[in-house]
């Protein structure tokens, strides 16, 4: 796979990241200007994954049937007169309905980057290029909340859709003129009428789901954290919240390089390999940081190193799980892309709303939701290496 193709893909894989982290800094001005309050502000985050989900399992299908690069070119135009519309919206009911439906055209880009990928490679190339494709993923969190606060200083709330308004144009642009179609011409195509079977298949497929989950509740654990994280370290030890977003970023970088460092193993070892012992790393980090909570330390350094090598790891653990349930789709990898975008996105957000649910004034309740997904990523991943040897190594 060329450069330029990877780079239009990375840019299409930073919709969701952008799109969540790139307006967190603008809640409080939001807020003001709607006349309400963060809480419900915090209703178009949620609008947003609602549509993430739903979104994924739509296009998939649209896209085994008629090819990658249409269904492609709608959702990023889609995803850009939303955010023209999140800029202008006049009331929060409006900008929340915005939010939903740029959602809808964002995760175009999730799904079909992935589908695009498996179209072109094999298991271990897959794994490669998505590894590849973690550095955008692993950057936006980093430079998106500190790009975000400044504009919102600067320009207000509304630059911050301006922005992504502009960013997406200048993706369908890129689509439309560097990134030819990539779902063999003599593929066979099903029907739409035959989405629901394709889904059922799927689920069928104890290899394809057990990967997809493995991913998913490694997901919900990076979720966990991100839901956490701002009341840990600000709240509970103090971190001044300018500062917050250094911490954050360091996490990121962690998983950043990871991911990279995976790639390169990738040339000596399969994804299944790799991925068979990176979530025991995850697993035994998660649990060093539950028990460290638990103890309730003065400091916060004693929790940032294992909770560092948590994070650092799913950038081994992700792009393999991934690449491996894609791996051997065919004509369906389309509806397998939506399939496994959705099943991450509905773990992760239950992982998300779980640590509020066990909030107690502690860093226990993210640890512990972070050690649960630990055991279940080793559990999920352990019975799924058994049965997947012979199509993904």
């Amino acid at each position: 796979m060329n450069l330029r193709t990877i780079l239009i893909l990375g840019a299409l894989s930073a919709f969701g990241p952008l799109a969540i982290d790139f307006y967190l800094p603008g809640f409080p001005a939001m807020a003001l200007a709607f006349g309400t309050d963060e809480k419900h502000i915090q209703t178009t985050l949620a609008a947003y994954f609602l549509g993430l989900s739903l979104g994924q399992l739509a296009y998939g299908p649209v896209a085994d049937r008629f090819g990658r690069r249409i269904p492609l070119l709608v959702g990023v135009t889609l995803f850009t007169v939303a955010s023209l519309a999140c800029a202008f919206a006049p009331t929060l009911d409006a900008l929340i309905l915005a939010r939903f439906v740029q959602a809808l055209g964002g995760c175009a880009g999730m799904v079909l980057s992935r589908a695009i990928v498996s179209d072109k490679c094999d298991a271990v190339g897959s794994a490669k290029v998505f590894s590849q494709l973690m550095l955008v993923m692993g950057l936006a969190p980093i430079l998106a909340p500190m790009l975000g606060g400044v504009m919102v200083n600067l320009y207000g709330w509304q630059s911050i859709f301006i922005a992504l308004t502009l960013f997406s144009a200048l993706c369908t642009l890129a689509v439309a003129l560097g990134l030819p179609e990539s779902l063999p011409a003599n593929q066979p195509r099903p029907p739409l009428s035959g989405s629901l079977r394709q889904y059922g298949r799927l689920f069928k497929d104890r290899i394809f789901l057990g990967h997809a989950l493995t991913g998913g509740i490694a997901i919900a654990g990076m979720f966990a954290y991100i839901a956490g994280s701002p009341f840990v370290f600000i709240k509970l030890y103090g971190v001044p919240a300018e500062h917050y977003g250094w911490l954050f970023g360091s996490n990121a970088a962690g998983f950043i390089l990871v991911a990279q460092v995976n790639a390169r193993l990738l040339a000596k070892r399969g994804p299944a390999f790799l991925l068979a012992r990176a979530v025991w790393v995850y697993l035994a980090a998660g649990l060093t940081l539950l028990g460290i909570s638990a103890l309730h330390p003065a400091a916060l350094w004693p929790l940032l190193i294992p909770l560092f090598i948590c994070i650092a790891s799913l950038g081994c653990i992700i792009p393999n799980a991934s690449a491996c349930a894609m791996s051997g789709q065919g004509a369906r990898a389309g509806s397998a892309s939506a399939l496994l975008g959705c099943l991450q996105f509905s773990v992760a957000a239950g992982a998300a709303a779980l640590v509020g649910v066990l909030h107690d004034g502690t860093a226990v309740p993210m640890s512990m939701v972070i050690s649960l997904c630990g055991l279940a990523v080793v559990s999920v991943a352990m019975l799924t290496r058994r049965l997947s040897l012979s199509r993904c190594v």
